[in-house]
């Protein structure tokens, strides 16, 4: 999972840099193509992600969801983009990262899958790791004062300098519909009674410097994002 996630990152940047050594030169048609293809990644993404009972699944469509947001920030085409896109890069390494060591947790040796079921009481039984995935699924749904949300907001920012303010309103519509299936985690694991034959094995030093980093990470380029924009910028 955690090559997954690098390997998306690295695809998501690789885009960009080849747009960013177009710039000027790609046409309004190859523009055209990119808005429609950011409008139908985020919906088809966020649709099926709504669906999954396992965590996995739905991280990995949700991820298809986050790529046509990142699109949102390619599409803008002016001195934002740069900045905005690899900020969300950071950001999104830092959310899923964390929210699969999570999720390996408390799938422990079953790695195939683990249902959302799965991590009913886990805020009771384990309230650490129920704070840290609620940390996870607030920032990748947008909350403030995460990463997730200041992520977004300069996407979104970008677009609007550039004048595309349906694109935006499409983001702000498909990020409405990932909340739901984010905030099922975190109801999961606080208002239902924890399902017996779940276990949590001991976290391993490792998996525990992940899901730490991942959450100051988050939190500081939620509260402090000009930090890292100006190096980026």
């Amino acid at each position: 999972a955690y090559m997954a996630v690098g390997a998306k990152a690295a695809g998501f940047a690789a885009i960009l840099r080849v747009i960013s050594l177009a710039a000027g030169r790609v046409s309004f048609e190859w523009m055209e193509i990119l808005w429609v293809l950011a409008v139908l990644t985020m919906t088809v993404g966020n649709i099926i992600a709504l669906v999954q009972d396992d965590i996995k699944r739905m991280l990995a469509y949700s991820s298809i969801a986050h790529a046509g947001y990142i699109l949102i920030g390619v599409v803008a085409a002016n001195e934002m983009t740069i900045s905005s896109v690899l900020f969300y890069l950071m950001v999104y390494l830092f959310m899923n990262l964390g929210a699969f060591a999570v999720a390996g947790l408390v799938s422990g040796k079953n790695e195939s899958f683990v249902k959302i079921k799965h991590f009913s009481g886990l805020g009771r039984t384990q309230p650490m790791l129920g704070l840290a995935m609620t940390v996870f699924m607030f920032s990748l749904a947008g909350f403030p004062p995460t990463g997730g949300f200041m992520g977004k907001l300069n996407l979104f920012s970008a677009a609007l300098k550039s004048g595309f303010v349906w694109l935006v309103i499409f983001g702000a519509i498909n990020t409405l519909i990932s909340v739901y299936y984010y905030i099922r985690v975190v109801v999961a694991m606080y208002m239902y009674e924890p399902l017996q034959e779940v276990k949590v094995d001991s976290v391993l030093p490792g998996v525990g410097l992940v899901i730490l980093v991942s959450l100051l990470g988050i939190f500081y380029l939620g509260i402090f994002p000009g930090n890292m924009l100006s190096m980026i910028y």
